[in-house]
C-alpha cells in the first residue's frame, strides 16, 4: 500500500538506511534541504514504511527523487507502486507535462519497464553513475 505522509522523520530514516548506510552516500549529499517543499510517499508492508519517495514540482515537471525501499521488502513490487502513485500524483497538478527522475544506472531497465525513457548522458550524483529518465504525461 502507497500512501502521502507529512511524516518526513520516517521518509528520512528510510533514506538514511537504504542510500547513507547500504549505499555509502554521504548526509550533505541525501538531505539537500528540499524535503519541507516537497510531497512525501510511503510504501507499507504489513503495517511497516518499507519505501519511501519525493515529489518535487519545478515549471511543467513533476520531479520524483529519492526513491529507495528497505532491503529486506525489494522484490515485491514496492518500487514499481511508488512510481506509479507518484505519476498518479503528478498527473493531477495543474500545468505538469511530464515526470522525471535521475535514475541510477543499474536501474535503467526499472524505470524502462514502468515507461520512462533516457535522455541525456550519464553522470554522477552522490559517487554513483545516474542517467535522467522521462515520462510525458
Amino acid at each position: 500500500m502507497i500512501t502521502e505522509t507529512r511524516d518526513i522523520a520516517t521518509c528520512l530514516e528510510l533514506r538514511r538506511v537504504v542510500f547513507i548506510l547500504e549505499q555509502g552516500v554521504s548526509l550533505e549529499d541525501e538531505v539537500d534541504g528540499r524535503d519541507g517543499e516537497a510531497r512525501h510517499l510511503l510504501a507499507w508492508a504489513d503495517g511497516v514504511a518499507v519505501g519511501t519517495a519525493r515529489l518535487l514540482v519545478e515549471g511543467d515537471v513533476g520531479k520524483i527523487g529519492r526513491v529507495c525501499v528497505l532491503e529486506q521488502a525489494r522484490g515485491m513490487g514496492m518500487g514499481a507502486d511508488l512510481i506509479r502513485f507518484a505519476v498518479e500524483v503528478f498527473r493531477g497538478v495543474p500545468g505538469v507535462r511530464k515526470v522525471k527522475l535521475g535514475a541510477q544506472i543499474h536501474a535503467l531497465g526499472f524505470y524502462e519497464r514502468l515507461g520512462f525513457v533516457a535522455v541525456g548522458p550519464v553522470y554522477m550524483d552522490a559517487g554513483m553513475e545516474h542517467r535522467d529518465m522521462v515520462l510525458a504525461l
